[in-house]
């Protein structure tokens, strides 16, 4: 006897959209020499978020807080927002769940950009949204190229991540200004802003919260070093803020994370410091990469996309090259895109392993 599952779940793919280093190395036999594949923040988390959780891991038999109340009362006052403009959630990909299901039913229209995070998209798919998806212009998502589709089509909700992933690009604050105020009536925006950190604040768009129609997503996964705890938060228009109330896991986000996530808010030079090391580990990418004749596209997150300047096909070989010498990397799946491979920040020790095994996996790519 078979489950009575719905419709839409026997139809859907049995597939993830990430697979992870640990199942990878499962598949090998043996360890990564060098993680940088899945944009993480090796320089890590504060140590005060450290001795935060540190403390809170003895009191774990306790419930965490449902409402989150500190950690909001903190997120709101650094954003200059009211306290029912704020949720947290379990990570950026949790919240976008509940985004979807918040506005989409069967046959909802969706727009996104054809190669972005793909989450996203699995959220949509496991709602029965119809994805709408436009063209990166330039390695940009086309924002301008977005809305026009979602006009067109009606669509209910319009992703964008800025900067983006996986290309590590960006739009100004004056376009994403430009784009908010030009939001598609009865629609939503979601900005995801999970990379927003690694940018100085004055560089980041002001968007009213209120009389905008955009959630904007953060996180406490990249930046702040902490992607293991799953903790992220939504910013926006206290009423769209009030559906979330509806349906979230109200004991999602637990007492060690929480406790991290609030003691990180509180350390006012760990960002600088973690830019600043982010900065000069992609110059080293770049350095490393150029003397073989390869690009790196500018980025504005903690990871770079390296332009083979050939194909997908070329591409993989590459990837498969460092994969099989112990380098955890991956790729865009869609073309053009899928030109290049990406490359995280990382340790100067671990940035030292593709520096020594990128010159064999070029020249087994280059023979293939």
């Amino acid at each position: 006897m078979s489950p009575r599952f719905t419709d839409l779940v026997a139809h859907l793919p049995a597939s993830v959209p990430f697979v992870g280093p640990e199942t990878q190395e499962r598949a090998r036999g043996r360890r990564f020499r060098a993680r940088i594949g899945a944009n993480e923040n090796g320089f890590g988390p504060s140590p005060l978020a450290i001795e935060a959780m540190r403390r809170a891991a003895a009191d774990i038999w306790k419930y965490a807080d449902p409402e989150n109340h500190e950690l909001r009362e903190a997120i709101a006052a650094r954003h200059g927002v009211r306290l029912d403009n704020v949720v947290v959630g379990e990570g950026i990909d949790g919240l976008l769940g509940l985004a979807v299901r918040l506005v989409v039913a069967p046959g909802t229209k969706v727009v996104t950009s054809l190669g972005a995070y793909p989450t996203f998209n699995f959220h949509v798919a496991g709602f029965g949204g119809d994805l709408v998806r436009v063209p990166y212009a330039h390695d940009r998502e086309d924002w301008r190229g977005l809305l026009d589709a979602a006009r067109q089509c009606g669509a209910a909700l319009i992703y964008l991540a800025n900067p983006d992933n996986p290309m590590g690009t960006w739009w100004p604050a004056a376009d994403i200004e430009a784009m908010a105020a030009a939001v598609p009536e009865r629609a939503l925006v979601c900005l995801d802003e999970a990379y927003v950190d690694f940018m100085d604040a004055s560089l980041e768009p002001r968007i009213d919260i209120e009389s905008s129609r955009v959630i904007r997503f953060r996180t406490f996964s990249k930046a702040f070093g902490m992607a293991g705890a799953r903790i992220g938060y939504a910013l926006g228009p206290a009423g769209v803020m009030r559906e979330f109330e509806k349906i979230r896991n109200h004991y999602g986000v637990n007492l060690v994370a929480q406790a991290g996530a609030l003691a990180s808010l509180g350390d006012a030079g760990h960002l600088p410091r973690i830019r600043s090391a982010v900065a000069a580990a992609r110059d080293r990418i770049g350095a490393i990469v150029g003397t073989h004749g390869l690009a790196v596209l500018p980025s504005a997150t903690n990871f770079v996309a390296v332009d083979t300047g050939r194909d997908g096909a070329f591409a993989r070989r590459l990837l498969d090259g460092l994969l099989a010498r112990d380098v955890f990397v991956r790729m865009p799946g869609v073309a053009p895109l899928d030109r290049t491979i990406r490359i995280g920040c990382g340790l100067d020790s671990e940035l030292d392993v593709p520096a020594a095994e990128l010159p064999a996996a070029l020249d087994a790519a280059c023979q293939t």
